[in-house]
């Protein structure tokens, strides 16, 4: 299969898919696997599917205990590529890291963050 010029559903942004790249997965694949695959779904471009993955961790925290979290958390600690909308947003251009990377990261940084789930 080689790369494809795909139209994002959701902004209708091209983009690129490619799922095999070689021996490589396509560039989704690096995004937390929280979003079930269902036959027939289409792709996302990488900033829809990013804030589609962000939303669903997020709604997916707040059914856990800070405990469950950690360990779910855990399972990403090594993915050290930060990924807008999931990591971080950008406000006033600052970046302002989610409960997700504070969860990741493992511990709390003493810097007082907005969503550090340590407090």
């Amino acid at each position: 299969m080689t790369a494809q010029t795909r139209q994002c559903p959701e902004c209708n942004t091209g983009f690129t898919c490619d799922p095999e790249q070689g021996q490589a997965p396509c560039w989704c694949y690096s995004y937390p696997a929280f979003v079930p695959v269902e036959a027939g779904q289409t792709c996302r471009c990488p900033n829809c599917l990013a804030n589609l993955v962000g939303e669903t961790i997020e709604s997916h925290l707040n059914s856990l205990s800070r405990e469950e979290a950690l360990i779910l958390a855990s399972r990403y600690r090594n993915d050290r590529t930060l990924i807008e909308n999931i990591d971080y947003t950008i406000e006033s251009g600052n970046l302002v890291f989610s409960r997700w990377y504070h969860l990741k990261r493992g511990s709390c940084c003493g810097n007082r963050c907005r969503h550090c789930p340590y407090k």
